[in-house]
């Protein structure tokens, strides 16, 4: 899932676990980008905000959040579809898993 050409950093040099420590906050982190936003409130069970900002978002990393958000809702379908915009498979293993790869994704990966 981590492909340098195919996700841009999407703040600074946040890593993972600065990014878990994020969420204790009321809002998530300034000049964080809309994806890691989602993600961010995704956490927080915010899933219609989350949501909403995966979609205003275009291109493969948007896609994969969006297929991850569908996935944690149940929606197989439809996150099947987007995983498939993102050229990826649905992850077999754990949602908690595929969060952090794609947090980590938009942190490290540009």
């Amino acid at each position: 899932m981590t492909n340098g050409s195919r996700w841009p950093k999407m703040y600074g040099t946040m890593d993972l676990g600065e990014f878990r420590k994020s969420l204790s906050a009321k809002a998530p982190p300034a000049g964080l980008g809309k994806l890691a936003q989602a993600l961010w409130y995704e956490a927080h069970g915010e899933w219609d905000r989350a949501h909403k900002l995966a979609q205003s978002q275009k291109g493969r990393a948007a896609a994969a959040v969006h297929a991850y958000l569908h996935r944690k809702e149940g929606d197989l379908a439809n996150a099947g579809y987007w995983y498939e915009r993102a050229g990826s498979e649905r992850p077999r293993g754990p949602l908690e898993k595929e969060w952090e790869a794609l947090v980590n994704a938009l942190l490290n990966d540009g």
